[in-house]
């Protein structure tokens, strides 16, 4: 079993950058692959990124490719989403995931794990 949370979310201007962290407890953290996913209230929870055990493979949604990066350092048990050319529409609770499998790393019934989430606001 594994224990996630999440830190590194606030406030942020329209254009500017951010970067969330998610720490894990435990010695496995490396069987594991890693997924970000975002909720706004009254919204689904949406896949935004995910990460290979490894770190060799990663994947994005669309509407974050190009801006957003996410990394992983199993020396810390922490992966990473840095978050630059932040848009309004980005504002979204944030929600780091890990799980064993990962063919269909953009779905959440994928992951058995999940953190509390932390809030990102970006401001126009």
């Amino acid at each position: 079993q594994v224990q996630l949370v999440e830190s590194g979310g606030g406030l942020v201007q329209a254009g500017g950058s951010l970067r969330v962290s998610c720490l894990a407890s435990g010695r496995t953290f490396s069987s594991y692959a890693m997924g970000w996913f975002r909720q706004t209230p009254g919204k689904e929870r949406e896949f935004v990124a995910a990460i290979s055990w490894s770190g060799s493979t990663t994947y994005y949604a669309d509407s974050v490719k190009g801006r957003f990066t996410i990394s992983r350092d199993n020396g810390k048990n922490t992966v990473y989403l840095q978050m630059n050319s932040l848009k309004p529409e980005d504002t979204a609770a944030y929600y780091c995931a890990a799980t064993v499998r990962f063919a269909s790393y953009y779905l959440e019934d994928t992951y058995a794990y999940w953190g509390q989430g932390t809030q990102v606001t970006v401001s126009s």
